[in-house]
């Protein structure tokens, strides 16, 4: 009886499944393990790059900061300056061209952080050339200041030496003024005078003697004497006197020359008498006008000249003669 029960005991089947549980749940412990280890792992590179994207974004941020100060520093200096030229225009234009550079790459969403490091050294570059610009402009301003200084004094010396030339001009044509009508007075005071006029009418005869005659009809010449006076003023030296005879028919006995008088323009004058005067002297004068025709009766008109001025004249009266 008790053979059978052993017999019966070692013959049933071994129950397994304890074991497939266990192993299932040993896998089970294992996967979620696994997956807590991979999630763990995953959100710490996640957390690196979350670190690494907000660093870059910091320093955008700072690049960006800093690139706005520089342009507010570029964009002062330009518009203080608008007129730059030549060497100067060329380094605000490289400044101009350096800024769009650095603002192309701050624009970019995905800039690297190589770009952004490629982006603050240009900054660096452009804020070294703004303060190199800025130094240059400071340089000529001061230089222009100083140009402007010396040209306010010059123009302050032009001004006044342009008051003294024309103060010293004025006193020049107040000078020749005074000199021209010195000079006008000395002529007019060295104008000769004559006194003393004599005219005389002469026969000449055969035998060379001369008598005084007062008929047209025997007169072969008329005799002009007269004295010129002393002057104090008047130079030695040939003096021209210029004697113009009217006629009885009232028209100036000439050849066609004439000469300039002071009060009535030109006149044809007769006969142009030349004396060597001495100054300060009383020198005589005198000399024969004849003619190729007869005189006339009637009075002849003689007027005598020197200096353009009439200094003397006289009236010779010829008689109608019987024979």
């Amino acid at each position: 009886m008790s053979y059978q029960s052993s017999t019966t005991g070692e013959n049933q089947p071994k129950d397994n499944r304890k074991v497939i549980y266990g192993v299932l749940i040993a896998a089970l412990i294992g996967t979620w393990g696994y997956i807590f280890y991979d999630k763990s792992k995953t959100s710490e590179q996640i957390f690196q790059m979350e670190t690494k994207i907000s660093n870059i974004d910091s320093a955008r941020v700072a690049i960006q900061q800093d690139f706005m100060n520089v342009s507010a520093k570029a964009d002062s200096l330009t518009q203080d300056n608008l007129q730059l030229q030549g060497e100067l225009a060329e380094r605000s234009a490289d400044i101009k061209k350096l800024k769009g550079d650095i603002s192309s790459i701050l624009k970019k969403k995905n800039a690297t952080a190589s770009e952004l490091a490629q982006a603050k050294k240009m900054i660096g570059e452009l804020n070294g050339k703004i303060d190199g610009l800025f130094a240059e402009i400071e340089k000529l301003k001061g230089e222009n200041t100083q140009l402007t200084n010396a040209n306010q004094q010059l123009n302050t010396e032009k001004t006044q030496l342009t008051a003294e030339k024309q103060g010293l001009e004025q006193n020049l044509n107040t000078t020749a003024a005074e000199k021209k009508q010195l000079e006008e007075k000395v002529d007019v005071a060295s104008t000769l005078r004559a006194t003393n006029i004599a005219i005389t009418a002469i026969k000449v005869k055969s035998s060379g003697k001369e008598r005084e005659t007062s008929t047209a009809k025997r007169a072969d010449l008329v005799r002009i004497s007269f004295v010129i006076d002393e002057n104090k003023i008047t130079p030695s030296g040939t003096k021209d006197f210029y004697v113009v005879v009217t006629g009885t028919d009232g028209q100036v006995v000439t050849e066609g020359a004439n000469f300039n008088t002071r009060d009535e323009g030109s006149r044809p004058y007769t006969s142009k008498v030349t004396v060597n005067y001495e100054q300060n002297k009383v020198i005589p004068v005198s000399f024969d006008w004849k003619q190729a025709d007869r005189f006339k009766d009637g009075n002849y008109k003689i007027e005598i000249y020197n200096n353009g001025f009439k200094i003397g004249q006289g009236t010779k009266t010829l008689k109608k003669g019987l024979f």
